[in-house]
């Protein structure tokens, strides 16, 4: 049983910033986990990769999984629509050879047609369309998303609504979306991996990270059942 001085010792390590896309701060402690999908992610880009001669990659937060992916095709970008990242993927990928570039809107990326032989996107939003405006005729587009009913017991747990923008987002949703817009399905699956969070700080530090998992959510809201 957790008395009150445990409990806000773990509230008080979420504070801890948060910096790029990088969890290892509850991951590689033990304290968050996630239960294994039948797929790498990381296996399928590091084999693309080594065939690409132009890529890009959607959403690179700090450039953390980027940097891993070399050696690299003669031209790299990226992009990084939240701005707090910027700075830290140009300070990590700028020395790689990595062009990092700013975006606001998924709809206008600042590349011609048919620029990429390979995109590569995980867990960012995309639109379909303008993907299609610029990887070229034969080039694979490879993403990994997090669909909208994705750790929803945290929310039922918390007595909190569920983003209704996100609530829709599945694979089906997300296949007629591409195929709308012309590409070939190669492979596609669909899991619901179990996500553990062995103490109350590790799930705040969580949530505090992505905030829309729990919209608006602040620790005075739902103490009681944090604390539960």
């Amino acid at each position: 049983m957790m008395n009150d001085k445990q409990f806000s010792s773990l509230i008080k390590q979420a504070d801890e910033p948060f910096v790029g896309w990088d969890f290892s701060f509850i991951s590689e402690t033990g304290r968050m986990k996630s239960d294994m999908l039948s797929w790498s992610y990381g296996s399928i880009a590091t084999s693309l990769v080594q065939n690409a001669r132009t890529m890009l990659d959607m959403g690179t937060g700090g450039g953390e999984f980027l940097s891993k992916l070399r050696p690299f095709p003669s031209s790299v970008y990226a992009t990084e629509g939240y701005m707090p990242n910027v700075p830290i993927a140009k300070e990590r990928l700028t020395p790689l050879g990595v062009k990092v570039v700013q975006i606001d809107e998924d709809e206008t990326l600042p590349f011609e047609d048919g620029k990429f032989d390979l995109i590569i996107n995980q867990h960012e939003s995309f639109s379909s369309k303008e993907v299609r405006r610029i990887i070229s005729k034969e080039g694979i587009f490879l993403t990994q998303q997090v669909g909208g009913l994705d750790c929803i017991e945290i929310n039922e747990n918390l007595g909190a609504p569920i983003n209704e923008e996100l609530i829709d987002w599945n694979l089906k949703l997300a296949l007629k979306e591409i195929q709308e817009n012309h590409f070939k399905i190669l492979r596609s699956a669909e899991e619901f991996p179990i996500l553990r969070f062995y103490d109350i700080g590790a799930l705040v530090y969580y949530l505090k990270a992505i905030p829309w998992q729990v919209p608006d959510f602040e620790i005075s809201n739902f103490k009681d059942e944090l604390y539960t």
